[in-house]
């Protein structure tokens, strides 16, 4: 009997193989954080030497999931874009947790808990607490940003208007892979991510994706939602 074959809108196959590899999926997910990484520092967190990793960058490179930015005679890589992101996201949760074995392990699984990016948009339990708190404060209607809402938004310093133009999705719910609920996406969560770090509310964390809330966050936040003045000691850039 003859093999009847599908068409398809696109082939996925080596997209799916490339990410498929154990050391090119701990390279992206090691990306995930936002950062573009050095070689070496991407050896390193994938457990593999520079070499071996130098030749698993050059087929990211070249399946176009990686980019490559050149500083002087340095070479950093960070993913593509955030459709890349997006996917990876996505895999990760109709994947299985890997078992924690080590108390540092334990430690580094409740950080990234607790706070993360998900490339440029604050996931975890506080990116969950933070849609949560533009939904029920109805800042946040069906994914649209309500009149009271770029009040708000503005105030934080987020140009709403400006994030609408982005050639992405403006508001999505992205369903974070460690609470099972959603977080603010898309440009409008990138952009209020962006706010929070430059603002200082938020700074990386000692492991890489982990971000922490600061003192000045947790005064700022509170602020924000209860509708009093800012102040900031880290101006917005």
């Amino acid at each position: 009997m003859a093999a009847e074959y599908i068409a398809h809108d696109s082939d996925i196959a080596p997209v799916a193989a490339l990410i498929a590899d154990p050391t090119r999926a701990a390279i992206l997910t090691a990306l995930l954080g936002g950062r573009a990484l050095a070689a070496g520092e991407l050896a390193r967190l994938s457990g593999v030497s520079a070499a071996t990793a130098s030749a698993h960058l050059s087929r990211l490179l070249d399946g176009r999931l990686v980019d490559v930015v050149r500083q002087g005679r340095h070479r950093y890589y960070r993913l593509a874009g955030h459709e890349v992101a997006e996917v990876l996201e996505v895999l990760a949760r109709v994947s299985a947790r890997p078992p924690i074995r080590s108390l540092r392990q334990s430690r580094q699984a409740r950080l990234l808990e607790e706070a993360r990016t998900c490339y440029d948009h604050l996931a975890g339990r506080a990116g969950v607490a933070l849609l949560d708190q533009l939904v029920q404060g109805g800042f946040l209607v069906n994914q649209e940003v309500t009149d009271k809402g770029e009040r708000l938004l503005g105030r934080l310093g987020v140009d709403v208007a400006g994030v609408r133009k982005a050639r992405r999705r403006f508001a999505p719910e992205c369903l974070d892979w460690t609470e099972r609920r959603a977080h603010l996406g898309g440009a409008l969560g990138a952009a209020v991510t962006g706010v929070l770090l430059e603002r200082g509310w938020y700074r990386q964390g000692t492991i890489p994706r982990a971000v922490v809330l600061t003192d000045e966050g947790k005064e700022g936040l509170t602020a924000l939602f209860s509708g009093k003045e800012l102040t900031s000691h880290t101006p917005v850039t």
